[in-house]
């Protein structure tokens, strides 16, 4: 089990609407991770139409896999599209960016969620036309909303045309205000929406950053590779389990 600094995942509640203001707590940056059984899911795998199926054994081309029917059962894996636009603005995106890597900063194993593209996948989840991604796009956005207007609030200057914005606050600033949502049982009054939307948020960021390659590093799981050769238990193994080995 890996020591990666991450916050805890939760289980996702069902998302609602936008978020409030005021209350308080604390979070632990070091608990041990529990996302190793979440798997990415859903409508992120639907691709784009098939191609025709070829008339002889030539390999398909490096960019497209003409022989996937092309839907989320038995997607392109060669070159997945998505068949829908990304709805999040450029100011949500940076505020999103920020808020991932509080939830899983880099650290001396492995990148920041960012930098491995955690936000560009809730972006993606976000914009999905399904009716689940529809619900948490108007909780993530209300979220990210409210983290801009939080950071005002509380660290902004008295210069009425300077917007301070959450992807500009130090990393002590924006664990200030997270701190007060990372546990909706224990958000103070006033704070329990902006709570669901950080769960849902830490838990898209754990999905998108622990089915990528690097995180599958920083897990030091060992899956889905190819072996040379296979060798059976030792000995010692099947005589504990009450079988004798072949001679």
């Amino acid at each position: 089990m890996s020591n990666r600094r991450a916050l805890p995942v939760l289980s996702p509640e069902e998302a609602k609407t936008s978020a409030s203001t005021t209350g308080g707590l604390s979070m632990d940056r070091r608990h041990a991770l529990k996302v190793m059984a979440l798997a990415a899911a859903g409508p992120t795998l639907a691709t784009c139409a098939p191609g025709e199926a070829p008339t002889d054994m030539t390999l398909p081309e490096p960019t497209s896999n003409p022989r996937a029917a092309g839907t989320a059962w038995d997607p392109d894996l060669v070159a997945p599209t998505v068949p829908w636009a990304r709805t999040l603005a450029e100011s949500e995106l940076a505020a999103l960016a920020a808020l991932c890597d509080v939830i899983l900063p880099s650290d001396e194993r492995s990148p920041a969620a960012s930098e491995v593209g955690a936000h560009e996948f809730i972006d993606e989840w976000v914009s999905a036309p399904y009716p689940s991604n529809e619900r948490d796009a108007v909780l993530i956005r209300g979220g990210l909303l409210w983290l801009d207007r939080e950071a005002e609030r509380r660290f902004g200057s008295s210069e009425p045309d300077v917007a301070l914005r959450f992807a500009d606050l130090g990393p002590e600033q924006q664990h200030d205000i997270c701190d007060d949502i990372c546990y909706e049982q224990d958000a103070g009054p006033g704070f329990e929406s902006a709570a669901r939307f950080f769960d849902r948020v830490r838990y898209l960021t754990s999905t998108a950053f622990w089915t990528t390659t690097v995180g599958m590093q920083d897990l030091q799981y060992v899956g889905n590779v190819p072996l040379q050769r296979w060798d059976p238990p030792p000995p010692e193994v099947l005589r504990h389990i009450g079988l004798e080995p072949s001679p």
